[in-house]
C-alpha cells in the first residue's frame, strides 16, 4: 500500500468528482495512474501512464570519444525516452559527448561527484571506477563517488589502464556498445 497515493483534485490529491454517486479517485502506483471506482482496488482501470524518464549520466575523459559514441547510440535507440546528462572529466570531453545530443552536460570532479548521486544509471569505461585513471584525469573523490552511488553501473571494460579482467572476451567498441543497450533494454523496460 506505500505506493498508493490518492488524489483529492488533479493537482492536491484526493476526491476528483461525483459521478452517480460513485466516488472515482486517481490513483498513483509505481508511476501508473489509475481511476478507481467504489474505494476498490478490484475496480482499477488506467486512465494513462506516465512512466519517469530514465536518467543516465556518461561519464568519459580525455577526448571524450567513448562517451560520444555511447550517447550518440543512446540517441539513436531511445529517442526521447532517456535522458542523458554528460559527465566529462575536462571540457573537450564534455563537449564531444554534447555534440552528440546529450540533454545536460556538466564538467568536473564535483561535476560527477554531484550527479552520481541523482541519476538512475552510470555508464562509462572501467577507468572512472580508478583513481588517478585517464592520464590522472580520474580524481580519488571522482571514482569513490561513481562507485558509491546507488545508481547502477554499466562499465565497459577496456583495457587502458593495464588492469586485465579475467573472463572477459575481447571485443571492439560497437559490439560493446551495441551488448551495453541491450542489457539496459532487458533491465530498465526503456
Amino acid at each position: 500500500m506505500d505506493y498508493h497515493i490518492f488524489y483529492k483534485t488533479v493537482c492536491k490529491g484526493g476526491l476528483l468528482y461525483p459521478k452517480n454517486r460513485k466516488y472515482h479517485y486517481i490513483c498513483c502506483l509505481r508511476d501508473a495512474f489509475f481511476l478507481l471506482v467504489h474505494n476498490s482496488f478490484d475496480s482499477c482501470i488506467p486512465i494513462f501512464y506516465t512512466s519517469r524518464m530514465l536518467k543516465i549520466a556518461v561519464i568519459d575523459g580525455q577526448g571524450g570519444g567513448i562517451g560520444s559514441l555511447i550517447v550518440k547510440r543512446l540517441k539513436d535507440e531511445f529517442k526521447d525516452r532517456i535522458e542523458i546528462i554528460a559527465l566529462g572529466t575536462n571540457a573537450a570531453a564534455t563537449s564531444a559527448m554534447m555534440k552528440s545530443h546529450a540533454n545536460k552536460g556538466a564538467t568536473g570532479e564535483n561535476a560527477i561527484v554531484y550527479n552520481s548521486d541523482r541519476v538512475d544509471m552510470i555508464i562509462g569505461p572501467l577507468s572512472i571506477t580508478l583513481p588517478n585513471a585517464m592520464l590522472g584525469e580520474v580524481t580519488g573523490f571522482m571514482a569513490s563517488a561513481v562507485v558509491s552511488s546507488p545508481a547502477r553501473k554499466i562499465l565497459l571494460p577496456l583495457n587502458q589502464e593495464g588492469i586485465e579482467i579475467t573472463g572477459v572476451n575481447k571485443e571492439p567498441l560497437p559490439h560493446l556498445i551495441e551488448l551495453l543497450l541491450s542489457k539496459i533494454k532487458e533491465t530498465e523496460h526503456v
